[in-house]
C-alpha cells in the first residue's frame, strides 16, 4: 500500500460519501438523517438518509420482486458467478477509496483497512462468484419404478444485518454467497459504518446486478433490525452482532414468518499456551496481535490468555513489553498499528470495564486509559490484566476492545476447564509440542474453531461460526451456502 498520512488526509479531503439508501437499484432518500461521525477525530463524516419501516418495506418488496419475478434467480449459475467475478474486479480498482472509507467511518489503521478488509473482500466475491456454477445435485437411489430428484433451490429473500468492526467483510460473507445461491439481499449495516456498504451497492449494480437485488437500507437496529427481522416477506436473517440482539431476532421471527435465522455472535475466545509450546516468544507475540489487532473490536479476539504457571510471568512480560511499544495513532497514518474504537460512546464502555477489572481485584500490568487526549478521538492504550479471577465479569464478558486478561493454570484438565467456563464459543487457540495433546484438546474445546500454534489463521475454504451462546450457521465455505437454500425433492413415479 503506497501513501503518507498526508497523501491519504488530502484524499479524505476529495473523497465522494454517499449518504441515501440503495433500493431497487437507485439512490433513496428519507425525511430523516443522521450523522456518522468519525472516531478519528470526533468530526461529522457525512449525514445519512435513516430509515423507517417505510423504507424497509419499499426495499423488501424490490427484493421480492427481484426474487420472485425478477431474472437474477433465473440466470444460470454460471451467470450470475460472472457478476460476482465482476464484483470482485471492481472492489478491486476502487480498493483505496473504499478502505479510506472504512478506515474514516469505524478507526480501522488505513494499513489493515487496505491490506486486510479489503483483500477478505475482493476473496469472498471472487471465490463465491467462482463457486456458483458449481453446485450439483443429486439424484438418490430408489426402486426401478421411481425416480426421485433433489435440487437445491435459493430460498428467497435474505435480510442481512452486519456490524461495525468489519464492514465489509462481514457484509461479503453474507452477501456474495447469498447471490451466488440466487437469493436477494436487504443490507443493513451498523448506523455507525454504513458509507462503505452503500460503496458496495453501488458498486454491485455497476457490475450489472439487476434491480432489487442488493438493496441497502441505513439506520439503527430498533427501527430498520427489528423492521427486517419481523417482515413477513425476509425468507432469512442473517445476523452478526451481540447476543442480546440475536436473541431479539430469534423472537422476532417467532412473531412473525418463522424466517430462519442465522446468528454469529460473540465471543470470548481463551488462548491456552502450554509450558511446551513450539516458540513461547511467537506465541506471546501473536497473543498480543491477536487481542490489539482492529482494537481488539473481534468477535474472535483471543481476550482470555490461559498461561501454565511456570511460564506465566515470562509470557505476561513479553505481551506487555509489546503493548508498550505499539504504535496507537491516527488511522490514516500507514505506520500506525492500532487506531481509534469505533466511538466515544464505545470506548467509555471499555473504560468501565476496566475500572470494574480493577475493583475485581485483577492486576493492571499496562495501559488502561485514554490514549491522544486532545485529538477529538476514541483511543486507548493496549490494556494487559494478570491475576484476573476466573469467575469475574473480566474472565467472562465481552469487551470488544484491547483488554486482555491473564489466567494461570497448573495442569491441562484445569486449562480445558477454564476455556470452556464461558457461555460463549466462537473461537480458540491452543499452543503446544505434542501432536496427541493438540487432537485431545482441540476436541475437547467448545468452539467453532480452534488455532493450534497461530491465531486467526484460514481462507475461504474452511467454515466460520460459533457454539453455544456465539450462534449457529456458518459464513465461509461452501457450508455458508446452505443458510441461503431450500433442499426440495421430487419423486416421479414411473
Amino acid at each position: 500500500m503506497d501513501g503518507t498520512l498526508d497523501d491519504w488526509i488530502r484524499r479524505a479531503g476529495t473523497l465522494r460519501l454517499p449518504g441515501g439508501h440503495v433500493i431497487d437499484g437507485r439512490e433513496h432518500g428519507s425525511d430523516d438523517t443522521f450523522a456518522v461521525l468519525s472516531p478519528r477525530d470526533g468530526r461529522v463524516l457525512a449525514e445519512v438518509a435513516d430509515a423507517g419501516t417505510a423504507e424497509v418495506d419499499l426495499a423488501v418488496a424490490a427484493a421480492r420482486r427481484a426474487f420472485d419475478s425478477g431474472p437474477w434467480p433465473r440466470w444460470a449459475p454460471a451467470e450470475r458467478g460472472r457478476i460476482l467475478l465482476r464484483v470482485a474486479d471492481l472492489i478491486e480498482e476502487r480498493r483505496a477509496d473504499l478502505a479510506l472509507t472504512v478506515s474514516l467511518e469505524m478507526g480501522k489503521p488505513i494499513s489493515d483497512a487496505h491490506d486486510i478488509e479489503l483483500r477478505a473482500l475482493i476473496a469472498t466475491f471472487r471465490w463465491y462468484g467462482q463457486l456458483a456454477d458449481k453446485l450439483t445435485d443429486g439424484s438418490p437411489h430408489t426402486a426401478p419404478d421411481a425416480l426421485a430428484l433433489v435440487t437445491r433451490e435459493p430460498a428467497g429473500v435474505v435480510g442481512a444485518v452486519v456490524p461495525w468492526n468489519f464492514p465489509l467483510t462481514l457484509a461479503g460473507w453474507k452477501v456474495a454467497p447469498a447471490l451466488a445461491a440466487g437469493c436477494t439481499v436487504v443490507l443493513k449495516p451498523s448506523e455507525y459504518s454504513p458509507l462503505s456498504a452503500l460503496r458496495l451497492a453501488g458498486i454491485a449494480t455497476e457490475a450489472g446486478l439487476p434491480p432489487g437485488v442488493l438493496n441497502v437500507v441505513n439506520g439503527d437496529g430498533p427501527v430498520v433490525g427489528r423492521a427486517l427481522g419481523l417482515h413477513p416477506d425476509v425468507d432469512v436473517l442473517a445476523f452478526t452482532g451481540s447476543t442480546a440482539v440475536g436473541r431479539h431476532f430469534l423472537r422476532y421471527a417467532a412473531d412473525s414468518n418463522l424466517k430462519r435465522v442465522w446468528l454469529e455472535l460473540g465471543g470470548k475466545s481463551p488462548n491456552i499456551i502450554l509450558p511446551d509450546a513450539p516458540d513461547l516468544e511467537r506465541a506471546a507475540a501473536t497473543a498480543a496481535w491477536g487481542i490489539f489487532f482492529n482494537q481488539g473490536e473481534m468477535c474472535t479476539a483471543p481476550s482470555r490468555l490461559l498461561v501454565h504457571s511456570s511460564i506465566a510471568e515470562r509470557v505476561v512480560e513479553a505481551v506487555v513489553e509489546r503493548a508498550r511499544a505499539l504504535r496507537v495513532g491516527d488511522p490514516l497514518d500507514p505506520a500506525t498499528e492500532m487506531g481509534a474504537l469505533v466511538a466515544e460512546g464505545h470506548l467509555d464502555r471499555v473504560l468501565g470495564h476496566i475500572r470494574a477489572g480493577v475493583e475485581a481485584g485483577a492486576r493492571l500490568r499496562t495501559g488502561g486509559e485514554r490514549a491522544l487526549p486532545g485529538t477529538g478521538g476514541a483511543y486507548l492504550r493496549p490494556t494487559v490484566f494478570d491475576r484476573v479471577p476466573a469467575d469475574s465479569a473480566l474472565a467472562r464478558e465481552e469487551i470488544f476492545g484491547p483488554v486482555l486478561s491473564v489466567l494461570a493454570f497448573d495442569d491441562l484438565d484445569e486449562a480445558v476447564a477454564l476455556a470452556n467456563a464461558t457461555d460463549y464459543g466462537l473461537a480458540a487457540g491452543l499452543w503446544t509440542s505434542d501432536l496427541s495433546t493438540a487432537h485431545k484438546v482441540s476436541r475437547a474445546l467448545r468452539a467453532g474453531t480452534v488455532w493450534v500454534n497461530c491465531y486467526e489463521e484460514g481462507d475461504l475454504t474452511v467454515p466460520f461460526g460459533g457454539m453455544k451462546q456465539s450462534g449457529n450457521g456458518r459464513d465461509k465455505s461452501v457450508h455458508a451456502l446452505e443458510k441461503y437454500t431450500e433442499l426440495k425433492t421430487t419423486w416421479i413415479q414411473l
